[in-house]
């Protein structure tokens, strides 16, 4: 048998049994990966979504960078790990997963997870709409998948209650001066500001820039506003990104919405919780009534639909439950290998 012989009928690789194995599901949300993890990982301890998140990170951390940061990841890199729910009148439950740690919502792993639950049968497909629903760590989630002829042709979900802390808030930013911004809370908090009014183009070609300024913004939101609080877990009071809007440069579209967070990660989609936040600013402004929508593209024109669904007190807030909808592909799938005789098996990042 020759060598090529040889490469066509082996293809197959067999770790040796102390090599940790870790099966995955890859998708993406108007762009933005996400790296479903079905299979693998130590059982995390816990009896809610926020407590398996706090086992997860104080125990297993180095898996998060393994699967995230090179060589199996990449700076942007995005995933999700799916726990028992809180009770048992949600389906399962999830937590998210980026370069800097673990976020505490995620709208394009919400429709992307839902999409999966239901190619898979993990839900019933029951056409037109198949209701999933999903404990995050921000809270319950409610998702449904629109299906046509047996596929899902897209998924919408609504949020958490979402609100504003404040609008037009000032702060001298570094290399910017003084910046405007709103406050806004999605499932997560983001410092909203107005790009096209400080001259930032919103563009592939401005990526670099736009991390630079977008971590300078929110350097500077969390060193002068005490206002990022969560009214009911402590846990969530952190500042996750800055969110720039602006006018769209597509057709048909009303606004563009990049989002820098993390550790100066940059959201390829529009970002769920980031628009859910700007219908609560919205709303407040009196731009958006309950029923009134607005389509927003991200950094490479990718679109969701957003609309205010309904309005409801959350704690001191006078808060919306947004709708958000998009679409999502599966891009593979991957048993990813750990020799613990790597010494790069905890992954590093180069951005």
């Amino acid at each position: 048998m020759t060598t090529f012989q040889k490469i066509q009928s082996y293809q197959t690789f067999t770790p040796p049994s102390d090599w940790l194995k870790i099966k995955t599901i890859d998708m993406h949300t108007g762009g933005e990966p996400l790296r479903v993890i079905l299979s693998g990982l130590p059982e995390l301890k816990g009896n809610s979504v926020l407590e398996y998140r706090r086992y997860m990170k104080e125990n297993h951390d180095n898996l998060r960078t393994a699967l995230m940061f090179e060589p199996r990841g990449h700076a942007d890199m995005y995933g999700c790990i799916l726990v028992p729910p809180n009770d048992e009148e949600a389906d399962f439950g999830i937590l998210f997963t980026h370069n800097e740690g673990y976020s505490t919502m995620c709208g394009h792993a919400t429709i992307a997870i839902t999409k999966l639950a239901v190619e898979l049968g993990w839900i019933e497909k029951i056409e037109p709409i198949t209701k999933v629903v999903i404990d995050a760590p921000c809270g319950r989630l409610e998702s449904y998948a629109r299906i046509k002829n047996g596929e899902v042709e897209s998924v919408y979900f609504h949020c958490v209650p979402s609100f504003v802390v404040g609008l037009d808030y000032e702060v001298e930013v570094k290399g910017l001066g003084k910046i405007k911004y709103d406050l806004a809370y999605g499932g997560a908090f983001y410092a909203y500001v107005d790009a096209d009014k400080y001259g930032i183009e919103m563009t592939e070609k401005n990526y670099r820039q736009l991390i630079e300024k977008g971590m300078a913004i929110k350097q500077a939101v969390i060193s002068s506003n005490d206002q990022i609080i969560h009214p009911f877990e402590p846990e969530m009071s952190e500042l996750y990104g800055t969110i720039f809007t602006g006018k769209s440069h597509c057709e048909n579209t009303d606004s563009r919405n990049v989002c820098i967070f993390a550790d100066g990660e940059v959201d390829r989609s529009p970002t769920g919780s980031g628009v859910s936040g700007r219908m609560a600013i919205h709303h407040k402004r009196g731009d958006l009534k309950v029923g009134d929508s607005m389509s927003i593209e991200s950094i490479i024109g990718s679109k969701f639909i957003a609309s205010v669904h309904k309005t409801e007190k959350y704690g001191p807030f006078d808060s919306v439950i947004p709708q958000v909808e998009g679409t999502a592909h599966i891009t593979g799938q991957h048993e990813f290998l750990v020799d613990p005789n790597d010494p790069l098996k905890n992954g590093f990042i180069l951005r």
